[in-house]
């Protein structure tokens, strides 16, 4: 069985030189291969660079998840602000209707919102660093009906990195 596999191997590689030595068409042919290697050359590169970059930022992700859940400093009231304003067009409907501020960790939420919006709003904004506490001024509603502010639908757009 070595022995086919070798005199196989033989005839492939003879056949190959004469395709690429081939005095009439060799030289176009083994300029297509030259192209074709440096542009996989190329190809790869671009594709270990990306995946480089891509495992490094997730890296530094982690770590800095990592060091948040270690740091005890105080959170800035506008840095809260700011956060729980993110994550509210991620939860409810009509994220303009509900007025947020924030006070030394304590986040008080007023306006209008649905009632199947509620629970979820009050669980994302608990879970958001910083805040210690929350005062819920929210007015429920069932339905949008005559409220000016629960007007256009609006689909909410889920947390982006929820599996």
């Amino acid at each position: 069985m070595n022995k086919v596999l070798k005199v196989a191997g033989a005839a492939g590689l003879g056949a190959g030189l004469m395709y690429l030595l081939d005095p009439d068409r060799g030289k176009r042919r083994r300029a297509l291969l030259r192209n074709k290697a440096g542009h996989a050359t190329r190809i790869a590169a671009h594709v270990a660079g990306r995946t480089r970059r891509d495992v490094r930022n997730h890296l530094l992700g982690v770590f800095a998840e990592v060091r948040s859940r270690f740091r005890t400093g105080e959170v800035s009231d506008s840095v809260l602000d700011a956060r729980v304003r993110s994550k509210l067009g991620r939860v409810v409907s009509h994220p303009h209707a509900v007025e947020v501020k924030a006070d030394k960790g304590l986040v008080t939420l007023s306006g209008p919102v649905l009632a199947d919006e509620l629970h979820p709003l009050l669980e994302a904004v608990a879970a958001i660093g910083g805040v210690k506490s929350i005062e819920n001024w929210l007015e429920v509603h069932e339905h949008a009906g005559h409220i000016p502010a629960l007007q256009r639908e609006r689909p909410r757009q889920g947390d982006a990195l929820a599996l």
